[in-house]
């Protein structure tokens, strides 16, 4: 009884210093992740939105009428004094969770662009959404709702689903469309 105290209690001493070690790693790395981050966030937004030289953040309360469950930010694109358009980052849920989405529209009203960033889709089909092929498809389509076909050619308001990946060509269209629904908002 004695020896199982003492390699319960050797167990516990070595999990506090393994979680101890942990917090301090986690501490020391935060601010680096943080800025790694925000670098890749800025990247994102210059790819969307071209022209934007400044990006000033757009709080909830000018946009929360739209009900847009999925966007978690929205920024101005400015280049001097011109008002270029907003990036709009959005998460909807696809087939393997999240999937981080940076959307431009412009001042007009047309996509400039979609950056599919951090998911976890099947590789080889899901994360084909992150290719030129699928989501260059959003590109100068007017910010009117959008809807994903499986084959055919596509017009209009349409997007043609990744084969075998309709879940997440939905899910990343219905993150446009939610940006869209802000981007409304914000234009009126």
């Amino acid at each position: 009884m004695n020896s199982m105290f003492k390699i319960g209690g050797t167990l516990c001493g070595f999990t506090a210093i393994a979680a101890l070690l942990l917090a301090a790693t986690n501490e020391i790395t935060a601010p680096v992740i943080k800025q790694r981050n925000e670098k890749a966030n800025n990247e994102a937004r210059i790819a969307v939105l071209p022209g934007a030289s400044d990006f000033n953040k757009v709080e909830l309360d000018k946009y929360k009428s739209a009900g847009a469950k999925t966007v978690e930010e929205v920024f101005e694109g400015i280049n001097g004094s011109n008002e270029i358009g907003y990036t709009i980052k959005s998460q909807p849920s696809g087939y393997g969770g999240a999937i981080e989405l940076t959307i431009g529209i412009s001042k007009d009203g047309k996509i400039t662009g979609v950056n599919v960033g951090n998911n976890s889709e099947t590789p080889g089909l899901g994360a084909k959404s992150q290719e030129p092929a699928f989501n260059g498809q959003y590109k100068g389509k007017e910010a009117k709702e959008l809807e994903v076909i499986k084959s055919g050619a596509p017009n209009g308001n349409q997007i043609k689903a990744i084969s075998g990946a309709t879940i997440t060509s939905k899910a990343v269209t219905s993150g446009v469309n939610d940006a869209i629904k802000v981007f409304e908002v914000l234009n009126k």
